[in-house]
Protein backbone atom coordinates (compact mmCIF):
# COMPACT_ATOMS: atom_id res chain seq x y z
CA UNK A 1 0.00 0.00 0.00
CA UNK A 2 1.34 3.43 -0.92
CA UNK A 3 1.40 6.40 1.45
CA UNK A 4 2.99 9.15 -0.61
CA UNK A 5 2.13 11.95 1.83
CA UNK A 6 3.59 10.04 4.78
CA UNK A 7 6.75 9.20 2.85
CA UNK A 8 7.18 12.88 1.96
CA UNK A 9 6.91 13.84 5.60
CA UNK A 10 9.34 11.24 6.86
CA UNK A 11 11.92 11.98 4.20
CA UNK A 12 11.53 15.71 4.65
CA UNK A 13 12.09 15.46 8.38
CA UNK A 14 15.32 13.53 7.81
CA UNK A 15 16.78 15.81 5.17
CA UNK A 16 19.07 18.72 6.03
CA UNK A 17 17.24 21.99 6.54
CA UNK A 18 18.57 23.36 3.26
CA UNK A 19 16.59 20.66 1.43
CA UNK A 20 13.40 22.32 2.62
CA UNK A 21 14.04 25.32 0.38
CA UNK A 22 13.10 23.25 -2.65
CA UNK A 23 9.62 22.60 -1.25
CA UNK A 24 7.71 25.69 -0.23
CA UNK A 25 5.80 25.31 3.00
CA UNK A 26 2.19 26.37 3.33
CA UNK A 27 2.83 27.93 6.71
CA UNK A 28 5.84 28.58 8.94
CA UNK A 29 5.55 29.41 12.63
CA UNK A 30 8.76 31.21 13.51
CA UNK A 31 10.64 31.42 16.82
CA UNK A 32 7.91 30.17 19.13
CA UNK A 33 8.38 28.75 22.62
CA UNK A 34 7.37 25.18 21.85
CA UNK A 35 5.79 22.89 24.44
CA UNK A 36 5.58 19.75 22.32
CA UNK A 37 3.13 17.88 24.59
CA UNK A 38 5.65 15.45 26.06
CA UNK A 39 5.89 17.17 29.42
CA UNK A 40 9.34 18.56 28.62
CA UNK A 41 10.12 22.27 29.12
CA UNK A 42 9.63 24.64 26.22
CA UNK A 43 12.32 25.12 23.59
CA UNK A 44 12.68 27.79 20.92
CA UNK A 45 11.63 26.36 17.56
CA UNK A 46 10.19 26.96 14.11
CA UNK A 47 7.34 24.75 12.89
CA UNK A 48 6.80 24.02 9.21
CA UNK A 49 3.42 22.93 7.85
CA UNK A 50 2.49 21.50 4.45
CA UNK A 51 -1.14 20.69 3.64
CA UNK A 52 -2.62 19.40 6.92
CA UNK A 53 0.58 18.01 8.46
CA UNK A 54 3.57 19.19 10.43
CA UNK A 55 6.60 18.46 8.28
CA UNK A 56 9.49 19.93 10.23
CA UNK A 57 10.30 21.22 13.71
CA UNK A 58 13.59 22.94 14.46
CA UNK A 59 15.49 26.17 13.74
CA UNK A 60 15.43 27.10 10.05
CA UNK A 61 16.93 29.79 7.84
CA UNK A 62 15.90 30.79 4.32
CA UNK A 63 12.87 28.51 4.25
CA UNK A 64 10.10 29.63 1.92
CA UNK A 65 6.49 29.61 3.11
CA UNK A 66 3.24 30.98 1.75
CA UNK A 67 2.29 32.23 5.20
CA UNK A 68 4.51 33.12 8.15
CA UNK A 69 3.39 33.58 11.74
CA UNK A 70 5.97 35.49 13.74
CA UNK A 71 5.55 34.10 17.25
CA UNK A 72 8.33 35.64 19.32
CA UNK A 73 7.48 35.61 23.05
CA UNK A 74 4.45 33.38 22.40
CA UNK A 75 4.04 29.71 23.31
CA UNK A 76 2.91 26.91 21.03
CA UNK A 77 1.57 23.50 21.95
CA UNK A 78 -0.51 20.77 20.37
CA UNK A 79 -4.19 21.64 20.15
CA UNK A 80 -5.99 20.77 23.36
CA UNK A 81 -8.10 17.59 23.50
CA UNK A 82 -11.28 17.72 25.59
CA UNK A 83 -11.95 14.14 26.66
CA UNK A 84 -15.41 14.87 28.08
CA UNK A 85 -17.61 17.26 26.09
CA UNK A 86 -21.38 17.82 25.92
CA UNK A 87 -21.22 19.98 22.77
CA UNK A 88 -23.11 17.68 20.38
CA UNK A 89 -26.09 19.99 19.81
CA UNK A 90 -23.97 23.10 19.37
CA UNK A 91 -21.49 21.42 17.03
CA UNK A 92 -24.26 20.09 14.81
CA UNK A 93 -26.16 23.39 14.70
CA UNK A 94 -25.88 25.76 11.75
CA UNK A 95 -24.95 28.75 13.93
CA UNK A 96 -21.57 27.27 14.97
CA UNK A 97 -22.32 28.22 18.56
CA UNK A 98 -19.65 25.96 20.06
CA UNK A 99 -16.69 27.01 17.92
CA UNK A 100 -15.88 30.37 19.55
CA UNK A 101 -15.97 28.96 23.07
CA UNK A 102 -13.78 26.00 22.13
CA UNK A 103 -11.22 27.63 19.86
CA UNK A 104 -10.63 30.58 22.20
CA UNK A 105 -9.65 28.00 24.81
CA UNK A 106 -7.26 26.30 22.37
CA UNK A 107 -9.45 23.19 22.09
CA UNK A 108 -9.13 21.49 18.70
CA UNK A 109 -10.61 18.05 19.45
CA UNK A 110 -13.57 16.93 21.57
CA UNK A 111 -14.88 13.51 22.52
CA UNK A 112 -18.69 13.39 22.60
CA UNK A 113 -21.30 11.18 24.30
CA UNK A 114 -19.85 11.09 27.82
CA UNK A 115 -21.60 9.84 30.98
CA UNK A 116 -23.36 7.10 29.01
CA UNK A 117 -25.54 9.65 27.19
CA UNK A 118 -25.99 10.58 23.56
CA UNK A 119 -27.28 8.89 20.42
CA UNK A 120 -26.93 5.12 20.17
CA UNK A 121 -26.73 5.43 16.36
CA UNK A 122 -23.19 6.73 15.84
CA UNK A 123 -23.39 6.52 12.06
CA UNK A 124 -26.27 9.00 12.05
CA UNK A 125 -24.53 11.19 14.62
CA UNK A 126 -21.41 11.26 12.47
CA UNK A 127 -23.41 12.38 9.45
CA UNK A 128 -24.98 15.14 11.54
CA UNK A 129 -21.55 16.35 12.66
CA UNK A 130 -20.37 16.65 9.07
CA UNK A 131 -23.62 17.99 7.56
CA UNK A 132 -22.88 21.68 8.11
CA UNK A 133 -19.23 21.29 9.04
CA UNK A 134 -17.68 21.27 12.47
CA UNK A 135 -15.58 23.94 14.14
CA UNK A 136 -13.30 21.39 15.83
CA UNK A 137 -12.35 17.77 15.39
CA UNK A 138 -14.91 15.35 16.83
CA UNK A 139 -14.51 11.83 18.17
CA UNK A 140 -17.42 9.72 19.42
CA UNK A 141 -17.97 7.34 22.32
CA UNK A 142 -20.61 4.60 22.52
CA UNK A 143 -23.01 5.70 25.29
CA UNK A 144 -23.87 2.77 27.56
CA UNK A 145 -26.94 4.42 29.11
CA UNK A 146 -28.50 5.04 25.70
CA UNK A 147 -27.69 1.51 24.59
CA UNK A 148 -29.28 0.06 27.73
CA UNK A 149 -32.35 2.24 27.33
CA UNK A 150 -32.74 1.17 23.70
CA UNK A 151 -32.77 -2.48 24.77
CA UNK A 152 -34.29 -2.42 28.28
CA UNK A 153 -35.98 0.95 28.65
CA UNK A 154 -35.85 2.34 32.19
CA UNK A 155 -36.22 -1.04 33.89
CA UNK A 156 -34.39 -1.46 37.18
CA UNK A 157 -33.18 -5.04 36.85
CA UNK A 158 -30.11 -7.04 35.81
CA UNK A 159 -29.71 -7.66 32.10
CA UNK A 160 -30.63 -11.11 30.81
CA UNK A 161 -28.42 -12.98 28.38
CA UNK A 162 -30.70 -11.83 25.56
CA UNK A 163 -30.41 -8.24 26.78
CA UNK A 164 -26.64 -8.50 26.89
CA UNK A 165 -26.46 -9.83 23.36
CA UNK A 166 -28.72 -7.04 22.08
CA UNK A 167 -26.63 -4.39 23.84
CA UNK A 168 -23.43 -6.01 22.63
CA UNK A 169 -24.63 -5.74 19.03
CA UNK A 170 -25.19 -1.99 19.43
CA UNK A 171 -21.82 -1.50 21.13
CA UNK A 172 -20.04 -3.44 18.40
CA UNK A 173 -21.82 -1.46 15.70
CA UNK A 174 -20.64 1.77 17.33
CA UNK A 175 -17.07 0.55 17.56
CA UNK A 176 -17.16 -0.47 13.90
CA UNK A 177 -18.15 3.09 13.08
CA UNK A 178 -14.97 4.35 14.67
CA UNK A 179 -15.92 5.05 18.30
CA UNK A 180 -13.05 5.54 20.73
CA UNK A 181 -14.66 3.50 23.46
CA UNK A 182 -17.62 3.00 25.76
CA UNK A 183 -18.84 5.70 28.15
CA UNK A 184 -21.04 4.93 31.11
CA UNK A 185 -22.91 6.97 33.69
CA UNK A 186 -23.60 4.52 36.49
CA UNK A 187 -24.66 7.45 38.68
CA UNK A 188 -27.57 8.18 36.32
CA UNK A 189 -30.65 6.14 35.46
CA UNK A 190 -30.73 3.82 33.57
CA UNK A 191 -26.96 3.25 33.80
CA UNK A 192 -27.33 3.04 37.58
CA UNK A 193 -29.51 -0.05 37.13
CA UNK A 194 -26.59 -1.99 35.59
CA UNK A 195 -24.09 -4.10 37.49
CA UNK A 196 -20.39 -4.45 36.85
CA UNK A 197 -20.85 -7.83 35.15
CA UNK A 198 -22.86 -6.08 32.43
CA UNK A 199 -20.22 -3.41 32.01
CA UNK A 200 -17.37 -5.92 31.84
CA UNK A 201 -19.27 -7.93 29.22
CA UNK A 202 -19.66 -4.88 26.99
CA UNK A 203 -16.17 -3.54 27.69
CA UNK A 204 -14.63 -6.77 26.44
CA UNK A 205 -16.16 -6.02 23.04
CA UNK A 206 -14.68 -2.52 23.17
CA UNK A 207 -11.27 -3.99 24.06
CA UNK A 208 -11.23 -5.99 20.82
CA UNK A 209 -11.26 -2.67 18.95
CA UNK A 210 -8.58 -1.07 21.10
CA UNK A 211 -11.13 1.18 22.81
CA UNK A 212 -11.40 2.75 26.25
CA UNK A 213 -13.95 2.49 29.07
CA UNK A 214 -14.75 5.90 30.62
CA UNK A 215 -17.23 6.23 33.45
CA UNK A 216 -19.10 8.82 35.45
CA UNK A 217 -18.81 6.56 38.45
CA UNK A 218 -21.72 5.21 40.46
CA UNK A 219 -21.08 7.41 43.46
CA UNK A 220 -18.77 10.43 43.76
CA UNK A 221 -19.93 10.94 47.35
CA UNK A 222 -21.71 8.53 49.72
CA UNK A 223 -25.05 8.23 47.91
CA UNK A 224 -24.87 4.45 47.56
CA UNK A 225 -21.69 2.35 47.50
CA UNK A 226 -19.38 5.31 48.14
CA UNK A 227 -16.54 7.00 46.27
CA UNK A 228 -13.83 4.40 46.88
CA UNK A 229 -15.96 1.42 45.88
CA UNK A 230 -17.12 3.27 42.77
CA UNK A 231 -13.53 3.87 41.66
CA UNK A 232 -12.92 0.18 42.32
CA UNK A 233 -15.70 -0.66 39.85
CA UNK A 234 -13.85 1.15 37.05
CA UNK A 235 -10.61 -0.55 38.04
CA UNK A 236 -12.34 -3.93 37.86
CA UNK A 237 -13.80 -3.26 34.42
CA UNK A 238 -10.35 -2.23 33.19
CA UNK A 239 -8.75 -5.27 34.82
CA UNK A 240 -11.22 -7.88 33.59
CA UNK A 241 -11.78 -6.44 30.11
CA UNK A 242 -8.06 -5.62 29.69
CA UNK A 243 -8.53 -2.10 28.39
CA UNK A 244 -7.84 1.42 29.69
CA UNK A 245 -10.37 2.62 32.27
CA UNK A 246 -11.02 6.31 32.93
CA UNK A 247 -12.68 7.76 36.02
CA UNK A 248 -14.08 10.80 34.31
CA UNK A 249 -14.39 14.28 35.91
CA UNK A 250 -12.92 12.82 39.07
CA UNK A 251 -13.95 14.53 42.30
CA UNK A 252 -14.80 14.09 45.96
CA UNK A 253 -18.33 15.48 45.91
CA UNK A 254 -19.67 16.97 49.10
CA UNK A 255 -18.47 17.41 52.70
CA UNK A 256 -18.96 13.72 53.67
CA UNK A 257 -16.11 12.66 51.32
CA UNK A 258 -13.80 15.66 51.40
CA UNK A 259 -10.26 14.45 51.98
CA UNK A 260 -10.75 11.06 50.31
CA UNK A 261 -8.75 12.12 47.25
CA UNK A 262 -5.55 10.69 48.74
CA UNK A 263 -7.20 7.31 49.23
CA UNK A 264 -8.52 7.33 45.65
CA UNK A 265 -5.08 8.19 44.28
CA UNK A 266 -3.54 5.39 46.37
CA UNK A 267 -6.14 2.95 44.99
CA UNK A 268 -5.32 3.89 41.41
CA UNK A 269 -1.57 3.73 42.06
CA UNK A 270 -1.95 0.20 43.44
CA UNK A 271 -3.96 -0.90 40.40
CA UNK A 272 -1.42 0.57 38.01
CA UNK A 273 1.42 -1.22 39.81
CA UNK A 274 -0.52 -4.43 39.11
CA UNK A 275 -0.59 -3.59 35.40
CA UNK A 276 -4.16 -2.23 35.19
CA UNK A 277 -4.48 0.79 32.90
CA UNK A 278 -6.42 3.31 34.98
CA UNK A 279 -6.61 7.05 34.26
CA UNK A 280 -8.68 10.04 35.29
CA UNK A 281 -9.80 13.32 33.79
CA UNK A 282 -10.86 16.49 35.61
CA UNK A 283 -12.23 19.98 35.12
CA UNK A 284 -10.54 22.73 37.16
CA UNK A 285 -13.49 24.03 39.20
CA UNK A 286 -14.87 23.47 42.71
CA UNK A 287 -18.46 23.23 41.43
CA UNK A 288 -20.15 20.49 39.44
CA UNK A 289 -23.21 20.65 37.21
CA UNK A 290 -26.02 18.20 36.64
CA UNK A 291 -29.80 18.15 36.84
CA UNK A 292 -31.81 18.67 40.01
CA UNK A 293 -33.29 15.20 39.70
CA UNK A 294 -29.91 13.56 39.29
CA UNK A 295 -28.61 15.39 42.37
CA UNK A 296 -31.53 14.82 44.70
CA UNK A 297 -33.88 12.05 43.53
CA UNK A 298 -33.22 8.47 44.65
CA UNK A 299 -32.68 6.22 41.67
CA UNK A 300 -35.43 3.81 42.65
CA UNK A 301 -37.91 6.67 42.22
CA UNK A 302 -36.78 7.16 38.60
CA UNK A 303 -37.25 3.54 37.55
CA UNK A 304 -39.77 3.31 34.72
CA UNK A 305 -39.21 6.87 33.54
CA UNK A 306 -40.91 10.21 34.13
CA UNK A 307 -44.51 8.98 34.14
CA UNK A 308 -43.66 6.48 36.87
CA UNK A 309 -41.95 9.22 38.89
CA UNK A 310 -45.01 11.47 38.68
CA UNK A 311 -47.23 8.59 39.85
CA UNK A 312 -44.96 8.12 42.86
CA UNK A 313 -45.23 11.82 43.69
CA UNK A 314 -49.02 11.38 43.85
CA UNK A 315 -48.84 8.50 46.35
CA UNK A 316 -48.56 9.95 49.89
CA UNK A 317 -46.63 7.05 51.38
CA UNK A 318 -44.19 6.86 48.47
CA UNK A 319 -43.77 10.64 48.42
CA UNK A 320 -42.82 10.55 52.09
CA UNK A 321 -40.09 8.03 51.31
CA UNK A 322 -38.88 10.11 48.35
CA UNK A 323 -38.70 13.22 50.55
CA UNK A 324 -36.63 11.38 53.14
CA UNK A 325 -34.12 10.22 50.53
CA UNK A 326 -34.00 13.68 48.94
CA UNK A 327 -33.23 15.27 52.31
CA UNK A 328 -30.26 12.92 52.71
CA UNK A 329 -29.04 13.69 49.19
CA UNK A 330 -29.37 17.42 49.75
CA UNK A 331 -27.20 17.09 52.86
CA UNK A 332 -24.60 15.24 50.79
CA UNK A 333 -24.49 18.26 48.48
CA UNK A 334 -23.87 20.58 51.43
CA UNK A 335 -27.36 22.05 51.64
CA UNK A 336 -29.75 24.16 49.58
CA UNK A 337 -27.47 27.21 49.54
CA UNK A 338 -24.92 25.22 47.49
CA UNK A 339 -27.33 24.44 44.62
CA UNK A 340 -27.87 27.11 41.96
CA UNK A 341 -30.41 26.84 39.13
CA UNK A 342 -28.70 27.07 35.74
CA UNK A 343 -31.41 26.02 33.26
CA UNK A 344 -35.21 25.93 33.41
CA UNK A 345 -37.98 26.37 30.88
CA UNK A 346 -40.85 26.65 33.35
CA UNK A 347 -39.35 29.19 35.74
CA UNK A 348 -36.69 31.31 34.02
CA UNK A 349 -36.87 33.93 36.76
CA UNK A 350 -35.08 31.49 39.09
CA UNK A 351 -31.96 31.13 36.92
CA UNK A 352 -28.90 32.11 38.92
CA UNK A 353 -30.68 31.73 42.27
CA UNK A 354 -29.91 29.09 44.86
CA UNK A 355 -32.45 26.55 45.98
CA UNK A 356 -32.30 28.14 49.45
CA UNK A 357 -33.23 31.58 48.08
CA UNK A 358 -36.07 30.18 45.95
CA UNK A 359 -37.46 28.20 48.90
CA UNK A 360 -37.35 31.32 51.06
CA UNK A 361 -39.21 33.31 48.40
CA UNK A 362 -41.87 30.60 48.23
CA UNK A 363 -42.00 30.27 52.03
CA UNK A 364 -41.50 26.53 51.69
CA UNK A 365 -38.77 24.11 52.68
CA UNK A 366 -36.11 23.26 50.09
CA UNK A 367 -37.38 19.74 49.38
CA UNK A 368 -40.94 20.94 48.69
CA UNK A 369 -39.50 23.57 46.34
CA UNK A 370 -37.40 20.94 44.57
CA UNK A 371 -40.36 18.59 44.15
CA UNK A 372 -42.41 21.48 42.78
CA UNK A 373 -39.74 21.96 40.12
CA UNK A 374 -39.55 18.25 39.34
CA UNK A 375 -43.28 17.96 38.79
CA UNK A 376 -42.87 20.35 35.83
CA UNK A 377 -39.39 19.55 34.55
CA UNK A 378 -35.90 18.51 35.60
CA UNK A 379 -33.97 21.81 35.71
CA UNK A 380 -30.22 22.11 35.37
CA UNK A 381 -28.20 23.06 38.43
CA UNK A 382 -24.70 24.02 39.48
CA UNK A 383 -23.60 22.44 42.76
CA UNK A 384 -20.81 23.99 44.81
CA UNK A 385 -19.48 20.91 46.53
CA UNK A 386 -15.72 20.32 46.14
CA UNK A 387 -12.69 21.17 48.26
CA UNK A 388 -9.60 22.85 46.81
CA UNK A 389 -7.24 20.34 48.45
CA UNK A 390 -8.94 17.41 46.71
CA UNK A 391 -8.86 19.22 43.37
CA UNK A 392 -5.10 19.75 43.73
CA UNK A 393 -4.44 16.15 44.81
CA UNK A 394 -6.21 14.74 41.77
CA UNK A 395 -4.62 17.29 39.45
CA UNK A 396 -1.07 16.34 40.44
CA UNK A 397 -1.52 12.69 39.39
CA UNK A 398 0.53 11.97 36.25
CA UNK A 399 -2.32 9.93 34.77
CA UNK A 400 -4.84 12.79 35.08
CA UNK A 401 -6.13 14.41 31.87
CA UNK A 402 -7.98 17.70 31.39
CA UNK A 403 -11.65 17.83 30.44
CA UNK A 404 -14.38 20.46 30.50
CA UNK A 405 -17.62 18.50 30.95
CA UNK A 406 -18.96 21.57 29.19
CA UNK A 407 -22.04 21.96 27.06
CA UNK A 408 -23.03 24.97 24.95
CA UNK A 409 -26.64 26.10 25.19
CA UNK A 410 -28.20 28.74 22.99
CA UNK A 411 -26.04 31.79 23.62
CA UNK A 412 -27.36 33.81 26.53
CA UNK A 413 -30.02 31.27 27.52
CA UNK A 414 -29.69 30.05 31.08
CA UNK A 415 -26.59 30.34 33.24
CA UNK A 416 -24.44 27.30 32.39
CA UNK A 417 -21.32 26.25 34.22
CA UNK A 418 -18.39 28.46 33.13
CA UNK A 419 -16.31 25.34 32.46
CA UNK A 420 -17.78 25.32 28.94
CA UNK A 421 -15.96 28.57 28.18
CA UNK A 422 -12.89 28.52 30.42
CA UNK A 423 -11.61 25.09 31.54
CA UNK A 424 -8.32 24.92 29.66
CA UNK A 425 -7.10 28.51 30.16
CA UNK A 426 -8.28 28.34 33.80
CA UNK A 427 -6.12 25.32 34.50
CA UNK A 428 -3.06 27.17 33.22
CA UNK A 429 -3.90 30.61 34.65
CA UNK A 430 -5.19 29.52 38.05
CA UNK A 431 -3.50 26.20 38.82
CA UNK A 432 -0.17 26.74 37.02
CA UNK A 433 0.53 30.48 37.16
CA UNK A 434 -1.25 31.43 40.38
CA UNK A 435 -1.41 28.40 42.68
CA UNK A 436 1.60 26.47 41.33
CA UNK A 437 -0.21 23.15 41.76
CA UNK A 438 1.43 21.74 38.62
CA UNK A 439 3.92 23.04 36.07
CA UNK A 440 3.10 24.40 32.62
CA UNK A 441 4.63 21.39 30.78
CA UNK A 442 2.60 19.03 33.01
CA UNK A 443 -0.61 20.94 32.31
CA UNK A 444 0.02 20.90 28.55
CA UNK A 445 0.75 17.16 28.61
CA UNK A 446 -2.55 16.55 30.43
CA UNK A 447 -4.36 18.36 27.60
CA UNK A 448 -2.52 16.90 24.62
CA UNK A 449 -0.28 13.85 24.41
CA UNK A 450 -1.79 12.03 27.40
CA UNK A 451 -5.39 11.98 26.11
CA UNK A 452 -4.14 11.17 22.60
CA UNK A 453 -2.22 8.22 24.03
CA UNK A 454 -5.02 6.97 26.30
CA UNK A 455 -7.76 7.12 23.66
CA UNK A 456 -5.58 6.21 20.70
CA UNK A 457 -6.21 9.44 18.78
CA UNK A 458 -3.79 8.86 15.96
CA UNK A 459 -1.25 11.48 14.82
CA UNK A 460 -2.42 14.16 17.22
CA UNK A 461 -1.44 15.33 20.69
CA UNK A 462 2.18 16.25 19.98
CA UNK A 463 3.99 18.73 17.77
CA UNK A 464 6.19 16.46 15.72
CA UNK A 465 6.76 15.74 12.02
CA UNK A 466 4.03 13.56 10.55
CA UNK A 467 1.31 14.63 12.94
CA UNK A 468 -1.67 16.71 11.93
CA UNK A 469 -1.14 20.42 12.36
CA UNK A 470 -3.49 21.04 15.29
CA UNK A 471 -1.56 23.78 17.11
CA UNK A 472 -2.48 26.44 19.65
CA UNK A 473 -0.34 29.58 20.00
CA UNK A 474 -0.93 31.59 23.17
CA UNK A 475 0.36 34.49 25.21
CA UNK A 476 1.05 33.01 28.64
CA UNK A 477 0.91 36.39 30.36
CA UNK A 478 -2.55 37.14 28.96
CA UNK A 479 -4.05 33.64 29.07
CA UNK A 480 -7.06 33.74 31.37
CA UNK A 481 -10.58 32.40 31.68
CA UNK A 482 -13.19 35.17 31.83
CA UNK A 483 -16.37 33.12 32.33
CA UNK A 484 -17.85 33.23 35.83
CA UNK A 485 -20.81 31.58 37.54
CA UNK A 486 -22.67 34.87 37.46
CA UNK A 487 -21.71 35.67 33.85
CA UNK A 488 -20.61 32.51 32.05
CA UNK A 489 -20.97 33.85 28.50
CA UNK A 490 -17.47 35.31 28.31
CA UNK A 491 -14.79 33.93 26.02
CA UNK A 492 -11.31 33.19 27.32
CA UNK A 493 -8.46 35.51 26.43
CA UNK A 494 -4.83 34.95 25.51
CA UNK A 495 -5.14 32.32 22.78
CA UNK A 496 -3.76 34.19 19.77
CA UNK A 497 -3.83 31.67 16.91
CA UNK A 498 -5.24 28.17 16.47
CA UNK A 499 -4.35 25.86 13.60
CA UNK A 500 -6.76 23.05 12.83
CA UNK A 501 -5.69 20.41 10.32
CA UNK A 502 -3.17 22.89 8.93
CA UNK A 503 -5.67 25.73 8.49
CA UNK A 504 -5.79 28.89 10.58
CA UNK A 505 -9.10 28.56 12.44
CA UNK A 506 -8.36 31.44 14.82
CA UNK A 507 -6.08 34.31 13.85
CA UNK A 508 -5.26 37.09 16.28
CA UNK A 509 -8.19 35.92 18.39
CA UNK A 510 -10.70 36.16 15.53
CA UNK A 511 -12.63 33.19 14.18
CA UNK A 512 -12.11 32.19 10.54
CA UNK A 513 -15.02 32.22 8.13
CA UNK A 514 -14.72 28.50 7.45
CA UNK A 515 -14.89 25.41 9.67
CA UNK A 516 -11.89 23.11 9.47
CA UNK A 517 -12.78 20.34 11.93
CA UNK A 518 -13.12 16.69 10.98
CA UNK A 519 -14.92 13.61 12.24
CA UNK A 520 -12.18 11.43 13.71
CA UNK A 521 -12.47 7.67 13.87
CA UNK A 522 -10.60 5.16 15.95
CA UNK A 523 -8.32 3.10 13.77
CA UNK A 524 -9.46 -0.50 13.98
CA UNK A 525 -6.97 -2.88 15.53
Amino acid sequence: MNYPGSIFIVVLSLLPVTALVAEELDLLIRQVRLLDGSGNPWRLADIGIKDDKIVCVGRFEDVRATQVIEAQDLYASPGFIDTHSHTTDALTSTDRSAAPGLLTQGVTTVLLNPDGGGPDDLAEQGRAVLLDGTGVNVGLMVPHGSVRKAVMGMEDRPATRADLKAMAALVEEGMRHGAYGLSSGTFYAPGSFSNNEELVYLAKIVARYGGVYASHIRDESDYSIGLIASVDEVIEVARQAELPGVVTHIKALGPPVWGLSAAVVARIKAARRQGVQVYTDQYPYAASSTSLGAALLPRWAQAGGRDALLRRFSEPGTLKRIRRDMEENLARRGGADRIQVSRTESRPETIGLTLAVIANQEERDAISTAIGFLRDEDPGIISFNMHDDDIATFMRAPWNMTASDGGYPVWGKGAPHPRAFGSFPRKIHHYVNEKRVITLPEAIRSMTSLPAQVYGIADRGSVSPGNYADIVIFDLDRLVDKATFDNPYQLSQGVVHVLLNGEVALRDGRLADKQYGRLLKKQLQ
